[in-house]
């Protein structure tokens, strides 16, 4: 493979998987970010890598490519723990619960759905799932989902950034003003490769007008709580749960800490956190986990996803020759190792992997969209 200057627009966990794995194969690259890897989505996220929890009917194509993503992701973290770091990945699988009969109807229909594609998803009571988790409440029902594992978000990015520099990677702490096909301008001026690539996030349909009607910021609010002495420690697995038809998510950390996520709502790009969001997400995981009322809040956060209009992002070309990695929606920590590869194929002139061909970014037609059977939850 022929070595190319590559530029890389963002550095949260996308930017920095693909200006890792770029460099690690060779290339020159150089990422445009004023805050690496603290800056976006990526650094507030939960980390579940959960492609069957997350299915729906209708979202088959965003299946396929989660499920091909975290196939790949033993071997990247593997190849992390190569160069030195290690991210932080769990074993551990999904647990998912349902508080009341109306939770539980809506956990049936995901159950019916993911037997009838033939995915791994055992149906279970309350009682059964207490004692997968001692520490839940009274839920009613539940779905064991072991292939759905999680990662710690904020380890996973400390260990690309150093791992992407370590190869050689460029940082520059600055924000792209402008970027074209072969070239990145900042306030500082403009630099010139032969590939430029926008990972920017929510904020890419401000840096590409073929991306402006495509890419909307979502906003997340999260918690991050520490048990304390005397409470019980958080759950082992990732828990999932609807409560009242909420959905709510515990993610559990090895230091004994727990994130507790996500709402999500359209309010561009504020990133203020409100104090109704955090009383909803503590009052749902109280009924899921009563003992997270006593642990310690040490953070509230909210980021913004790249939202796209049917949960799957636009990877490839765009009109003027940038290449698109970006439109992640809930999945960007997930998809990481998938888009990363998908770059570096673009490189070397070959096609992206499975399940990226439907990721095209000219696929945001409304007869496309009908056509594909894009579900709604």
């Amino acid at each position: 493979m022929v070595s190319q200057d590559l530029g890389v627009v963002g550095a949260g966990v996308i930017g920095l998987a693909v200006a890792w794995k770029a460099a690690r194969a060779g290339h020159r690259v150089t990422v445009f970010d004023p805050s690496p890897a603290r800056g976006g989505a990526s650094w507030v996220a939960g980390g579940m890598l959960a492609p069957v929890a997350e299915a729906w009917p209708g979202e088959e194509a965003a299946l396929a490519l989660g499920e091909e993503s975290l196939r790949r992701w033993p071997a990247f973290a593997d190849e992390l723990r190569a160069q030195g770091f290690d991210c932080g990945l769990s074993a551990h699988g999904t647990l998912v619960a349902a508080f009341d009969h109306a939770d539980a109807e809506y956990l049936d229909v995901l159950a019916r759905y993911l037997a009838g594609i033939g995915r791994e998803a055992t149906r279970v009571t309350g009682r059964e799932l207490r004692r997968e988790e001692p520490g839940l409440g009274s839920v009613r029902s539940g779905l064991l989902v072991p292939s759905d594992v999680f990662v710690d978000n904020r380890r996973l990015l400390e260990s690309l950034l150093a791992a992407a520099r370590q190869c050689g990677a460029e940082f520059v702490a600055e924000n792209a003003e402008s970027l074209s096909g072969d070239s990145v301008t900042t306030a500082s001026g403009v630099r010139h490769f032969d590939t430029v690539v926008l990972c920017a996030g929510a904020h890419s349909g401000r840096l590409h007008s073929d991306l402006a009607q495509a890419v909307r910021p979502l906003k997340g609010e999260i918690l991050r709580l520490r048990a304390r002495r005397g409470t019980l420690p958080p759950p082992r697995h990732t828990v999932r749960a609807v409560v009242e038809g909420r959905p709510v998510y515990l993610v559990p950390r090895d230091d004994g800490s727990l994130v507790l996520g996500a709402t999500q709502y359209e309010a561009g790009f504020d990133t203020g956190v409100r104090a109704r969001g955090v009383r909803e997400l503590i009052e749902a995981a109280e009924r899921i986990f009563p003992a997270v009322t006593e642990y310690e809040l040490t953070e509230t956060a909210a980021g913004l996803r790249a939202g796209s209009d049917d949960t799957v992002p636009y990877l490839g070309p765009l009109s003027d020759g940038v290449y698109a990695a970006t439109g992640h929606h809930r999945n960007g920590l997930l998809l990481a190792p998938v888009t990363a590869d998908a770059v570096l194929a673009w490189l070397a002139g070959r096609p992206g992997p499975e399940g990226t061909e439907q990721a095209r970014p000219d696929r945001n037609t409304s007869e496309e969209r009908t056509d594909a059977g894009v579900g709604q939850r």
